[in-house]
């Protein structure tokens, strides 16, 4: 059942990629970017990443895309906007990159029953383990962090009040 569950979820994801990059409409693109979201969740739970899993969703799949669909709104781009499908050099420098990166991909998972892979602690990925991490090891970066974004947010106020 694993195994069906993680070619689902990969499938899901090279689909929603080759979503992203095919679409012309960029609201399309954007949806297929939430459903390779959703997707790469999906495998993070497969391994038993449970916090990365729930931060995928939440961060990039649910604050981070509702931004980019906002400004893509905001945008409000037309057909004739997008102008022609062009093909150039950066079209085929990215088939060749897409090539060469399923090449090694293959590579990898031929190899991969060859080599048994290292165990994993029992408390990997959870939310306990990560907070214990960040609350004992990482404090000061962490709350380094926090005053970074902090900062951040007074200096959007800041702007934003000078345009109102």
């Amino acid at each position: 059942m694993e195994s069906l569950l993680f070619w689902t979820f990969a499938v899901i994801t090279l689909a929603g990629g080759v979503g992203v990059v095919v679409a012309r409409n960029p609201v399309n693109g954007a949806m297929s970017l939430v459903g390779s979201f959703f997707a790469l969740a999906g495998l993070f739970l497969l391994l038993d990443a449970q916090l990365i899993a729930v931060l995928q969703i939440l961060v990039y799949a649910g604050a981070i895309m509702v931004l980019f669909l906002f400004v893509i709104m905001l945008l409000n781009l037309g057909p004739r906007d997008l102008g022609p499908p062009r093909f150039g050099v950066g079209k085929v420098v990215g088939v060749l990159a897409v090539g060469a990166t399923v090449a090694s991909l293959l590579k990898v998972v031929l190899h991969v029953g060859r080599t048994p892979s290292p165990p994993i602690g029992a408390g990997f990925g959870t939310v306990a383990s990560v907070g214990r991490l960040i609350y004992q090891q990482y404090t000061l970066p962490f709350e380094v962090v926090s005053l970074l974004l902090l900062t951040a947010i007074v200096a959007a106020v800041v702007v934003a009040k000078g345009r109102i």
